[in-house]
Parts: C-alpha cells; sequence; structure tokens
C-alpha cells in the first residue's frame, strides 16, 4: 500500500514539475515575442484606432465619360463616388484576356463612350484589389499590379466592356465576362451629367470648367510622446539609451533598432536594421504586414489610402496617404504630415515613419474657399508647364500648425512628370 502511494505521489510530482517548465518556458513575460513570427506584431498600448486593409484600398479619382467629350470628376467620399464604386465592388469580373494598349483607341473610347474610369495612382497589386472587388484571375493577370479600370458601352453592342490597365504601360486586360449591363453603366453615367463639367488638358489631366468649392478648416490636434512611441516600438523600453543631434532631432536605440523624432515637426523615423534580408517580393504580403504594423503601432488617426505599394523606385515600400473629407492631406517638406511611410524586408519593417500629430473630432474653424477652374486655372498652369509637364491635377488640403490647431487649407496640387508635386498659388 505504501509502495501504490509513493507511486502516486511520485508521478503528481514529474507532472507538477512538467507543468511549471512549460510555464517557466511560454509564459515568463516577454516569452511571446520570442515565439512568435516576425511579421505577428505585439501591441504595447492603446494609440490610435485600428483598421484593415479593404478600407484603405480604392480609387484617387473617378472620372465619369458621358459621350460627346464630355467628362466630370468624382473624389473618394463623396456621395456619387460611394455610390458607383460601392455597386461597382458587388460585380464580377472574369475570363481575362490580354491585350496591347495600341490595338484600343483610347481617345475615341474617351470621347465617344459612356463609361467610368477609375485611377489607381501608382497601382494596386492585383491580389489585393480582389480584396475589394469581385476579380476572377488567371495567373498571368494575379501577378500584375493595375493603376487604372475602365469601364465603358459601345454604340449598338449589347454588353459592357471592362479594362484593367497594368502598371507596365502597354499592357490592358479586358474581362471576358462582366457582371454588368449596359444599363448598369448608362445609370452610373447619367450620376455626372449635373456635375462641374470637365475638360482633358493634353491628354493627361482634367481640368473644371468653373471653380470648386472646399472647406478650410481649423482641427484640434494633440500628439503621442516620445515615450508613447518607445514603449510601442522597443521591446524593453527601459535599456534605450538617448542621443542628440546637432539639428535637434533625437534618437532613442537599443543598439540594435532606433527611434529618430523631430519634436519641433512632430515627426519620426523608426529603423530595424536587423530586418530580413532581400528576397522576392510579395507585395500583397508587405502591405498586409504594414497595415497590421501600424495597428500595433500608432494606428490610424483618420481616413487613408494606399498610395504606393512597391511601385516607386523602392520596391520595397508602402506608402498610406492621408484624407480630410474628400481630398488628400500634402505632406511638404517644411512640414511632414500627411503619409505614412514604411520600407519592407519579406514582412518584416526596416523602417516606419509618421508624424506623432493625430487630428482630435472637434472643428474649431470652418470657411468656404473657392479654388480657380476654367481659364484662370489654365494660365497659372501655364507658368508651371515651362518647368516640367504636368501630368495630373487635383484639389488637396495644405497642412500647417498653428496655435489654434491644424489649418487645412484647400489647393490645387501639381503632379510633374519628374514625380514632384507643386502647390498651386492662387
Amino acid at each position: 500500500m505504501k509502495e501504490k502511494l509513493k507511486s502516486i505521489v511520485l508521478v503528481l510530482l514529474v507532472l507538477s514539475s512538467l507543468v511549471e517548465s512549460y510555464y517557466l518556458m511560454y509564459r515568463l513575460p516577454g516569452s511571446d515575442s520570442v515565439i512568435k513570427s516576425a511579421a505577428k506584431y505585439l501591441k504595447a498600448e492603446d494609440m490610435g484606432p485600428e483598421t484593415n486593409v479593404e478600407s484603405l484600398i480604392y480609387p484617387d479619382k473617378m472620372i465619369i465619360h458621358m459621350g460627346d467629350n464630355k467628362h466630370t470628376v468624382f473624389y473618394p467620399n463623396s456621395t456619387f463616388y460611394n455610390l458607383i464604386f460601392s455597386r461597382l465592388e458587388g460585380r464580377s469580373f472574369d475570363s481575362f484576356q490580354r491585350r496591347s494598349l495600341q490595338d484600343l483607341n483610347i481617345a475615341e473610347i474617351r470621347t465617344e463612350n459612356p463609361g467610368i474610369e477609375l485611377t489607381f495612382g501608382a497601382g494596386v497589386p492585383v491580389s489585393l484589389l480582389q480584396r475589394v472587388m469581385q476579380i476572377h484571375p488567371d495567373s498571368l493577370f494575379q501577378a500584375e499590379q493595375i493603376d487604372r479600370i475602365w469601364i465603358y458601352n459601345v454604340n449598338n453592342e449589347t454588353k459592357a466592356h471592362a479594362l484593367f490597365f497594368s502598371t507596365e504601360g502597354d499592357v490592358v486586360y479586358e474581362a471576358g465576362k462582366a457582371d454588368l449591363t449596359v444599363q448598369d453603366v448608362q445609370q452610373h453615367v447619367d450620376f455626372g451629367l449635373t456635375w462641374t463639367p470637365y475638360t482633358l488638358q493634353n491628354g493627361l489631366y482634367y481640368i473644371p470648367e468653373t471653380e470648386v468649392e472646399m472647406v478650410a478648416t481649423t482641427l484640434r490636434i494633440d500628439a503621442y510622446t516620445t515615450e508613447q512611441m518607445q514603449r510601442s516600438l522597443f521591446f524593453d523600453p527601459s535599456i534605450t539609451r538617448n542621443i542628440r543631434e546637432k539639428n535637434g532631432s533625437e534618437i532613442y536605440t537599443d543598439s540594435k533598432r532606433s527611434l529618430q523624432v523631430r519634436q519641433e515637426q512632430k515627426w519620426m523615423r523608426y529603423t530595424d536594421p536587423a530586418a530580413l534580408p532581400d528576397g522576392e517580393i510579395d507585395m500583397d504580403k508587405e502591405v498586409l504586414a504594414a497595415v497590421d504594423f501600424v495597428n500595433q503601432h500608432g494606428g490610424w488617426d483618420g481616413d487613408y489610402r494606399l498610395s504606393l505599394a512597391g511601385g516607386g523606385t523602392d520596391q520595397n515600400e508602402v506608402v498610406f496617404q492621408q484624407y480630410y473629407g474628400t481630398y488628400p492631406i500634402l505632406e511638404r517638406p517644411q512640414f511632414q504630415y500627411g503619409t505614412i511611410n514604411l520600407n519592407l524586408h519579406q514582412g518584416t519593417v526596416s523602417t516606419y515613419e509618421r508624424s506623432l500629430i493625430y487630428m482630435k473630432s472637434e472643428e474649431t474653424k470652418k470657411e468656404m474657399k473657392m479654388l480657380p477652374g476654367g481659364e484662370e486655372l489654365r494660365a497659372h498652369l501655364k507658368g508651371i508647364s515651362g518647368q516640367s509637364r504636368v501630368v495630373d491635377l487635383y484639389p488637396a488640403y495644405l497642412p500647417t500648425s498653428n496655435e489654434e490647431g491644424l489649418l487645412l487649407t484647400p489647393v490645387w496640387a501639381v503632379k510633374l512628370q519628374t514625380g514632384g508635386v507643386m502647390v498651386l498659388n492662387k
């Protein structure tokens, strides 16, 4: 009997030892960061709200072609833009055929055929576009990045056409099956009949023939502290040391990662040189990892749009453009606010740049402003075109900080062929 009791006690002691060993190995503070994947970022504290990638993918503008060389433009979050895009999200596109751009008469389609043109700036990978639209690509189309979608009607034809333009330049994919009728397309086009008329300029961008009304506003703001960002970005903030630079910025480092903060501009840059080396780029995974990282390290202080996914000179770069209402906020060298920039390598963030400022919900001031249109706008643009070719034009907000908060001033933003963006002063 005693021997049996001893055996039972021994078994219990062994089991107890195994349980304690398990907790020591897997439940000590900080141990989760070791056993989890590098791409699974841990949230240090509550800061800004989180979002999902689907809410960040949408066109930067929607051009409505009404035939007879009549056009108008809808911008994100406007009534007709939201209505049309929400309907297109539920339509399916299938049986894609690869075509050469040379085979299409784009000028005729633009001027004569009623249709909807969605533009995506530097482009969006098809694998990400699938998250917001019912696209069924083959393996060839799946690997593309799309910067335009053009859905239009042709006279005396019973089905709508849907073209997806590759960022490669001369490659277009046409959907053999599109869940849209000619009547659907025409109904969407008719929303533009009473809107501001726009005219194509130099075959590249559109100019409104009347003034564009916008709201200048001042917003209450606050800023994340350096201590908050340290706790968010370092596994153990207590071991970081501070280095003050001559230009007024401060650097905090744990000997591996670094956090640079410019207090005057309320701007930060986080660097992790231990990021994985370059390999095959999968922009779908890179963008998802970027969204996850921002969710856990600062959050989203407003509305953002995926503006660049490996489409620039740096193929590992992901950029999110901030919007206020319908229009983007321009980042300027003298006031770095309006974008979140990340550089990733196989799902691991190597650099992370953003403003520490975030908006509060209260507006302290509002004032209506009119941006010039028509001949007055053309005269302003003529002075710029001598410096560099203008490739795009859009309304935007220029941010400045003052004692009352964040002032957002309406401006025309002019994108140049060189890649730079100029502000058009009235």
